[in-house]
Protein backbone atom coordinates (compact mmCIF):
# COMPACT_ATOMS: atom_id res chain seq x y z
CA UNK A 1 0.00 0.00 0.00
CA UNK A 2 1.20 3.55 -1.10
CA UNK A 3 0.85 6.25 1.44
CA UNK A 4 0.45 10.02 0.42
CA UNK A 5 1.59 12.23 2.76
CA UNK A 6 -0.83 15.85 2.51
CA UNK A 7 0.44 18.61 4.28
CA UNK A 8 -1.77 21.61 4.90
CA UNK A 9 -0.38 25.00 5.52
CA UNK A 10 -2.16 27.54 8.59
CA UNK A 11 -1.91 30.58 8.86
CA UNK A 12 -4.27 33.67 10.02
CA UNK A 13 -6.98 34.42 8.53
CA UNK A 14 -7.43 30.79 6.49
CA UNK A 15 -11.04 29.76 5.40
CA UNK A 16 -11.87 26.70 7.30
CA UNK A 17 -13.83 25.60 4.56
CA UNK A 18 -10.93 25.75 2.35
CA UNK A 19 -8.77 23.51 5.19
CA UNK A 20 -11.62 20.79 6.55
CA UNK A 21 -13.30 20.40 2.81
CA UNK A 22 -10.07 18.49 0.93
CA UNK A 23 -9.01 17.06 4.49
CA UNK A 24 -12.56 15.38 4.50
CA UNK A 25 -12.19 13.91 1.04
CA UNK A 26 -8.99 12.41 1.72
CA UNK A 27 -9.77 11.17 5.32
CA UNK A 28 -12.86 9.64 3.95
CA UNK A 29 -10.63 7.56 0.96
CA UNK A 30 -8.55 6.76 3.69
CA UNK A 31 -10.95 4.22 5.26
CA UNK A 32 -11.24 2.11 2.00
CA UNK A 33 -8.16 -0.57 2.13
CA UNK A 34 -5.09 -0.02 0.37
CA UNK A 35 -5.70 3.85 0.56
CA UNK A 36 -3.67 5.78 2.71
CA UNK A 37 -3.54 9.50 2.73
CA UNK A 38 -1.45 10.53 6.30
CA UNK A 39 -2.68 14.43 6.72
CA UNK A 40 -0.89 16.93 8.65
CA UNK A 41 -1.65 20.60 9.46
CA UNK A 42 1.27 23.01 10.24
CA UNK A 43 1.70 26.89 11.07
CA UNK A 44 4.75 28.67 10.59
CA UNK A 45 5.66 28.64 14.40
CA UNK A 46 3.29 25.57 15.58
CA UNK A 47 1.05 27.80 16.94
CA UNK A 48 -2.79 27.84 16.48
CA UNK A 49 -4.78 30.18 13.64
CA UNK A 50 -7.54 31.85 13.70
CA UNK A 51 -9.89 31.32 11.09
CA UNK A 52 -12.06 34.13 8.99
CA UNK A 53 -15.27 32.78 10.66
CA UNK A 54 -13.53 32.71 14.18
CA UNK A 55 -12.82 29.02 14.83
CA UNK A 56 -9.49 28.29 16.20
CA UNK A 57 -7.61 25.47 14.30
CA UNK A 58 -4.76 23.95 16.48
CA UNK A 59 -2.03 22.63 14.10
CA UNK A 60 -0.24 19.40 14.65
CA UNK A 61 3.43 21.66 14.30
CA UNK A 62 5.60 24.05 12.60
CA UNK A 63 6.26 24.16 9.05
CA UNK A 64 9.77 24.06 9.91
CA UNK A 65 9.81 20.31 11.28
CA UNK A 66 7.65 18.91 8.97
CA UNK A 67 8.61 16.58 6.51
CA UNK A 68 8.18 17.11 2.44
CA UNK A 69 4.79 15.85 1.59
CA UNK A 70 3.50 13.94 -1.02
CA UNK A 71 1.13 17.00 -1.50
CA UNK A 72 1.75 20.23 0.12
CA UNK A 73 -2.27 22.26 -0.05
CA UNK A 74 -2.32 25.93 0.65
CA UNK A 75 -6.00 26.79 1.48
CA UNK A 76 -7.53 30.70 0.86
CA UNK A 77 -8.55 33.27 2.93
CA UNK A 78 -8.43 36.69 3.99
CA UNK A 79 -5.44 36.10 4.96
CA UNK A 80 -3.98 36.01 2.07
CA UNK A 81 -4.37 39.99 0.95
CA UNK A 82 -1.36 40.68 3.09
CA UNK A 83 0.73 37.52 3.48
CA UNK A 84 3.60 37.12 6.32
CA UNK A 85 6.94 37.49 4.19
CA UNK A 86 7.98 34.50 6.34
CA UNK A 87 5.01 32.53 5.05
CA UNK A 88 6.08 33.51 1.27
CA UNK A 89 9.96 32.93 1.53
CA UNK A 90 8.89 28.89 3.47
CA UNK A 91 6.88 28.58 0.44
CA UNK A 92 9.11 29.83 -2.21
CA UNK A 93 12.07 27.44 -0.97
CA UNK A 94 9.65 24.31 -0.45
CA UNK A 95 7.00 24.62 -2.90
CA UNK A 96 9.21 22.88 -5.66
CA UNK A 97 9.48 19.98 -3.12
CA UNK A 98 6.27 17.83 -3.34
CA UNK A 99 5.39 15.79 -5.73
CA UNK A 100 1.82 18.14 -6.16
CA UNK A 101 1.65 20.91 -5.12
CA UNK A 102 -2.44 22.51 -4.43
CA UNK A 103 -3.69 25.86 -4.21
CA UNK A 104 -7.44 26.44 -3.12
CA UNK A 105 -9.57 29.55 -3.79
CA UNK A 106 -7.27 32.55 -2.73
CA UNK A 107 -4.32 30.37 -1.88
CA UNK A 108 -3.23 30.37 -5.41
CA UNK A 109 -2.27 34.33 -4.56
CA UNK A 110 0.24 32.93 -2.15
CA UNK A 111 1.29 30.26 -4.32
CA UNK A 112 1.81 32.81 -7.09
CA UNK A 113 3.93 35.68 -4.51
CA UNK A 114 6.36 32.66 -4.03
CA UNK A 115 6.98 32.26 -7.56
CA UNK A 116 5.30 28.81 -8.06
CA UNK A 117 2.62 29.90 -10.31
CA UNK A 118 5.10 31.15 -13.01
CA UNK A 119 4.23 30.05 -16.17
CA UNK A 120 1.87 27.74 -15.27
CA UNK A 121 -1.70 28.32 -16.16
CA UNK A 122 -4.01 28.92 -12.69
CA UNK A 123 -7.37 29.78 -11.31
CA UNK A 124 -8.27 30.73 -8.26
CA UNK A 125 -12.03 32.44 -6.32
CA UNK A 126 -13.10 34.66 -8.92
CA UNK A 127 -13.35 37.27 -7.06
CA UNK A 128 -9.29 37.80 -6.89
CA UNK A 129 -8.93 36.69 -10.48
CA UNK A 130 -8.02 39.99 -11.73
CA UNK A 131 -5.38 40.49 -8.68
CA UNK A 132 -3.45 37.26 -9.58
CA UNK A 133 -3.21 38.39 -13.35
CA UNK A 134 -2.33 42.06 -12.42
CA UNK A 135 0.21 41.24 -10.01
CA UNK A 136 1.47 38.22 -11.41
CA UNK A 137 2.20 38.65 -15.01
CA UNK A 138 3.69 35.14 -15.51
CA UNK A 139 0.82 33.43 -14.35
CA UNK A 140 -1.43 32.10 -17.27
CA UNK A 141 -4.80 32.92 -15.12
CA UNK A 142 -8.17 30.93 -16.10
CA UNK A 143 -10.77 32.79 -14.41
CA UNK A 144 -13.60 30.19 -15.77
CA UNK A 145 -12.90 26.87 -14.47
CA UNK A 146 -13.67 25.03 -11.00
CA UNK A 147 -9.95 24.06 -10.98
CA UNK A 148 -7.16 23.60 -12.84
CA UNK A 149 -4.30 21.14 -13.26
CA UNK A 150 -0.86 22.20 -14.80
CA UNK A 151 1.24 19.14 -14.41
CA UNK A 152 2.18 18.83 -10.37
CA UNK A 153 0.69 22.16 -9.86
CA UNK A 154 -3.46 22.45 -9.42
CA UNK A 155 -5.31 25.58 -8.09
CA UNK A 156 -9.08 25.81 -7.67
CA UNK A 157 -12.23 28.33 -7.15
CA UNK A 158 -13.61 29.44 -3.95
CA UNK A 159 -14.14 27.13 -0.89
CA UNK A 160 -16.56 24.18 -2.32
CA UNK A 161 -14.27 23.87 -5.30
CA UNK A 162 -11.59 22.47 -3.29
CA UNK A 163 -13.52 19.42 -2.36
CA UNK A 164 -14.31 19.04 -6.46
CA UNK A 165 -10.46 19.19 -7.02
CA UNK A 166 -9.91 16.70 -3.64
CA UNK A 167 -12.26 14.21 -5.40
CA UNK A 168 -10.29 14.78 -8.55
CA UNK A 169 -6.80 13.89 -6.72
CA UNK A 170 -8.56 11.06 -5.57
CA UNK A 171 -9.90 10.02 -7.96
CA UNK A 172 -6.29 9.87 -10.11
CA UNK A 173 -4.40 8.56 -6.88
CA UNK A 174 -7.33 5.45 -6.33
CA UNK A 175 -9.94 5.28 -9.20
CA UNK A 176 -13.24 6.28 -9.50
CA UNK A 177 -14.64 3.79 -7.32
CA UNK A 178 -13.24 4.79 -3.96
CA UNK A 179 -14.23 8.94 -4.95
CA UNK A 180 -17.29 8.00 -6.23
CA UNK A 181 -17.92 6.59 -2.58
CA UNK A 182 -16.43 9.61 -0.68
CA UNK A 183 -18.73 12.11 -3.08
CA UNK A 184 -21.96 9.54 -2.36
CA UNK A 185 -20.57 10.10 1.77
CA UNK A 186 -20.14 13.78 1.68
CA UNK A 187 -23.44 14.24 0.00
CA UNK A 188 -21.57 15.98 -3.11
CA UNK A 189 -20.94 15.69 -6.89
CA UNK A 190 -18.36 13.37 -8.18
CA UNK A 191 -18.74 14.63 -11.59
CA UNK A 192 -18.32 18.31 -11.61
CA UNK A 193 -15.50 18.18 -14.27
CA UNK A 194 -12.48 21.28 -13.76
CA UNK A 195 -14.18 22.19 -16.84
CA UNK A 196 -17.15 23.88 -15.28
CA UNK A 197 -17.37 26.99 -15.15
CA UNK A 198 -17.24 28.82 -12.07
CA UNK A 199 -20.77 30.50 -12.22
CA UNK A 200 -24.12 28.87 -14.32
CA UNK A 201 -25.78 30.77 -17.30
CA UNK A 202 -27.94 32.79 -14.34
CA UNK A 203 -25.34 33.67 -12.77
CA UNK A 204 -22.63 34.60 -14.85
CA UNK A 205 -25.55 37.01 -16.32
CA UNK A 206 -26.93 39.41 -14.10
CA UNK A 207 -30.55 40.09 -13.94
CA UNK A 208 -32.88 41.86 -15.47
CA UNK A 209 -34.42 44.95 -13.43
CA UNK A 210 -37.29 45.02 -15.69
CA UNK A 211 -40.62 42.56 -15.10
CA UNK A 212 -40.25 41.07 -18.51
CA UNK A 213 -37.32 40.57 -18.94
CA UNK A 214 -36.67 38.93 -15.68
CA UNK A 215 -40.11 36.65 -17.06
CA UNK A 216 -37.95 35.94 -20.36
CA UNK A 217 -34.36 34.63 -18.52
CA UNK A 218 -36.84 32.48 -16.26
CA UNK A 219 -38.50 31.09 -18.84
CA UNK A 220 -35.52 30.36 -20.98
CA UNK A 221 -34.00 28.34 -17.80
CA UNK A 222 -37.28 26.23 -17.83
CA UNK A 223 -37.91 25.84 -21.58
CA UNK A 224 -34.11 25.29 -23.33
CA UNK A 225 -36.35 22.86 -25.86
CA UNK A 226 -38.38 25.59 -27.09
CA UNK A 227 -38.23 28.31 -29.83
CA UNK A 228 -36.16 30.57 -27.89
CA UNK A 229 -35.09 33.05 -31.24
CA UNK A 230 -34.67 36.55 -30.37
CA UNK A 231 -38.17 37.20 -32.32
CA UNK A 232 -40.22 34.37 -30.00
CA UNK A 233 -38.45 35.55 -26.79
CA UNK A 234 -38.97 38.87 -28.05
CA UNK A 235 -42.68 38.64 -28.62
CA UNK A 236 -43.18 36.68 -25.04
CA UNK A 237 -41.62 40.53 -23.55
CA UNK A 238 -44.34 42.38 -25.75
CA UNK A 239 -41.05 44.36 -27.51
CA UNK A 240 -39.62 44.88 -31.01
CA UNK A 241 -36.94 42.35 -31.94
CA UNK A 242 -34.77 45.37 -32.41
CA UNK A 243 -35.67 46.89 -28.92
CA UNK A 244 -35.59 43.39 -27.03
CA UNK A 245 -31.89 42.82 -27.95
CA UNK A 246 -31.19 45.85 -27.03
CA UNK A 247 -32.81 46.02 -23.44
CA UNK A 248 -31.58 42.36 -22.68
CA UNK A 249 -27.77 43.06 -23.55
CA UNK A 250 -27.99 46.07 -21.59
CA UNK A 251 -29.29 44.84 -18.51
CA UNK A 252 -27.89 41.51 -18.18
CA UNK A 253 -24.48 41.84 -19.75
CA UNK A 254 -24.73 39.59 -22.60
CA UNK A 255 -26.74 39.07 -25.89
CA UNK A 256 -30.15 36.95 -26.05
CA UNK A 257 -28.45 34.29 -28.31
CA UNK A 258 -24.92 33.89 -25.87
CA UNK A 259 -27.19 33.43 -22.61
CA UNK A 260 -29.44 30.98 -24.71
CA UNK A 261 -26.66 29.21 -25.86
CA UNK A 262 -25.21 29.02 -21.97
CA UNK A 263 -28.23 27.29 -20.92
CA UNK A 264 -28.77 24.91 -23.32
CA UNK A 265 -25.13 23.74 -22.78
CA UNK A 266 -25.62 23.69 -18.84
CA UNK A 267 -28.92 21.44 -19.76
CA UNK A 268 -27.53 19.03 -22.23
CA UNK A 269 -24.46 18.70 -19.54
CA UNK A 270 -26.75 18.07 -16.73
CA UNK A 271 -28.60 15.42 -18.66
CA UNK A 272 -25.57 13.48 -19.94
CA UNK A 273 -23.92 13.69 -16.34
CA UNK A 274 -27.19 12.68 -14.71
CA UNK A 275 -29.35 10.50 -17.44
CA UNK A 276 -28.77 7.56 -19.97
CA UNK A 277 -31.37 9.95 -22.62
CA UNK A 278 -29.60 9.41 -25.71
CA UNK A 279 -28.01 11.82 -27.22
CA UNK A 280 -30.01 12.29 -29.74
CA UNK A 281 -33.08 12.55 -27.39
CA UNK A 282 -30.68 15.22 -25.49
CA UNK A 283 -30.29 17.54 -28.23
CA UNK A 284 -33.73 17.53 -29.01
CA UNK A 285 -34.69 18.18 -25.42
CA UNK A 286 -32.32 21.09 -25.17
CA UNK A 287 -33.10 22.61 -28.52
CA UNK A 288 -30.19 21.64 -30.52
CA UNK A 289 -32.54 19.47 -33.00
CA UNK A 290 -29.80 17.62 -34.10
CA UNK A 291 -27.05 15.86 -32.59
CA UNK A 292 -24.67 16.86 -34.80
CA UNK A 293 -25.62 20.95 -33.89
CA UNK A 294 -25.06 19.75 -29.85
CA UNK A 295 -21.79 18.28 -31.12
CA UNK A 296 -20.64 21.45 -32.44
CA UNK A 297 -22.15 23.43 -29.47
CA UNK A 298 -19.71 20.66 -26.91
CA UNK A 299 -16.50 21.04 -29.05
CA UNK A 300 -16.46 24.62 -29.14
CA UNK A 301 -17.26 25.13 -25.72
CA UNK A 302 -15.43 22.03 -23.92
CA UNK A 303 -13.31 20.44 -26.52
CA UNK A 304 -14.94 17.31 -26.37
CA UNK A 305 -18.25 15.89 -28.20
CA UNK A 306 -21.22 14.55 -25.93
CA UNK A 307 -20.09 11.04 -26.55
CA UNK A 308 -16.87 11.93 -25.08
CA UNK A 309 -18.03 14.28 -22.17
CA UNK A 310 -20.87 11.18 -20.77
CA UNK A 311 -18.00 8.66 -21.07
CA UNK A 312 -15.77 10.53 -18.75
CA UNK A 313 -18.75 12.26 -16.35
CA UNK A 314 -22.06 10.68 -16.79
CA UNK A 315 -23.58 7.43 -15.32
CA UNK A 316 -21.58 4.43 -16.35
CA UNK A 317 -20.61 1.28 -14.61
CA UNK A 318 -17.47 1.70 -12.21
CA UNK A 319 -14.08 0.81 -13.61
CA UNK A 320 -12.08 -1.68 -11.34
CA UNK A 321 -9.07 -1.77 -12.83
Amino acid sequence: MKQRSVLVVLFDGIQSLDVTGPMEVFAGASRFPDVSYELRTASLDGAPVRTSCGLTLVPDGGLADAPVPHTLLVPGGRGTRDPDPALVHWLRAHGPLPERLVAVCSGALLLAAAGQLDGHRATTHWNVCEKLAREHPAVEVDPEPIFVRDGRIATSAGVTAGIDLALALVEEDHGRDVALTVARHLVVFLRRPGSQSQFSAQLSAQTARREPLREVQHWITEHPGADLSVEALAARARLSPRHFARAFQAETGTTPGRYVDQVRLEHARRLLEDTTDGVAQVARDCGYGTPEAMRRAFVKALGAGPAEYRRRFGPHTVDHS
